[in-house]
């Protein structure tokens, strides 16, 4: 029998590979036509610059393994417990049978248009992060109207802490995505003015903290504590703030040719669909409730359903695949056990 993996982003790649190797068979269900999930999305990791593609590469050659069966385009559509294992019949026809479920069902990003106010979808000048990642790629960036932008705000916390639409949480990895970012630009870029607009800079991971004193000493990016009021658009399409420069206790009043919102993580459409199908607790900021906040982060508060990745909260990458490789482990153990009972009792 074996282990059914539903999400096959970065975290679902790498625990089907690592449970795989460890000689257990793997029916990893992708819903989209891709494996990848976020990281298609993305142009360059940081702290170090590393190719998203390069990673992308070596995730999608590890699921080769002959122990690993990729069903894409395929969503669960029934899921049945039984005594020790699980039934699960998918969009396609096909029926999984299991012993372990783990959901790496990722996070979605924050719909910028939430935020009227920031003018997202309607002023043609702002865009997201995840947006801009586009352009980073293809090393081009322009106004709406295919002119070289001469000044450009990133805005922070752009649906994360923010009472107003009940996202209390931080997603943990925008602070450094912004700093990666206006770096990127600037290179493209080398004559423009590059703003980063903070509540503050959370520089929790290995390389943060110098690559941020970087994009300030090197790359002469300029950052200003102060949260975005109001935006709108003139006659020229640029778009016309109002903000505060907190440390100073100045008001701002400026226009900028590219706006930028750093959008935050949400819980995905798949766990709170996977969460009522299976009566699975969710914690207050909608991701799922693990059984332990310290020792017991893989395991979800039904026995033999496991979570790893995003569905949990919002990770970076490098703690998304550490945290992939602790629920293969969880599993193995879990695994293991049953099995041993199972002998026992015959």
């Amino acid at each position: 029998m074996s282990i059914i993996i539903i999400g096959a982003g970065p975290a679902g790649c790498e625990a089907a590979y690592r449970l795989a190797q460890s000689g257990e068979q793997v029916e990893l269900i992708e819903k989209e036509n891709e494996t990848g999930g976020n990281l298609n999305n993305w142009y360059q990791l940081f702290p170090d610059r590393k190719s998203a593609k390069e990673l992308n590469r070596l995730l999608r050659q590890n699921l080769n393994h002959p122990n690993i069966r990729v069903h894409l385009n395929c969503e669960p559509v029934k899921i049945i417990r039984e005594n020790n294992s699980f039934s699960i019949d998918l969009n396609d026809g096909a029926q999984l049978q299991g012993e372990a479920l783990l959901l790496t069902t990722g996070f979605r990003t924050f719909n910028a248009r939430r935020k009227e106010e920031y003018g997202y979808g309607i002023y043609e000048n702002v865009m997201t992060s995840v947006e801009l990642e586009n352009f980073l790629t293809n090393h081009q960036l322009q106004t709406s109207t295919g002119k070289k932008p001469e000044r450009i705000g990133l805005i922070q916390c752009v649906g994360s802490r923010d009472e107003k639409i009940c996202n209390f949480h931080c997603s943990k990895v925008c602070c450094i995505t912004a700093v990666k970012q206006a770096v990127e630009i600037r290179e493209i870029l080398p004559d423009a003015e590059i703003l980063c607009f903070y509540m503050d800079m959370r520089m929790f991971g290995p390389g943060y903290e110098e690559l941020y004193r970087e994009a300030q000493e090197k790359y002469n990016i300029r950052f200003i504590r102060g949260r975005l009021s109001e935006a709108s658009e003139n006659l020229s399409k640029q778009v016309m703030i109002k903000a505060e420069d907190t440390l100073v206790g100045k008001p701002i009043r400026m226009s900028l040719d590219l706006m930028i919102l750093m959008v935050g993580m949400e819980p995905s459409e798949g766990t709170r669909q996977l969460a009522t199908q299976l009566n699975l607790k969710l914690a207050p900021n909608g991701f799922l409730h693990t059984a332990d906040p310290h020792y017991a982060t893989n395991l979800t508060s039904t026995p033999g359903i496991f979570s790893a990745g995003c569905s949990t909260s919002p990770m970076n990458l490098t703690d998304t695949l550490t945290d992939a490789r602790s629920a293969a482990i969880a599993i193995k153990e879990f695994l293991l056990s049953n099995r041993a009972n199972t002998h026992k009792k015959h």
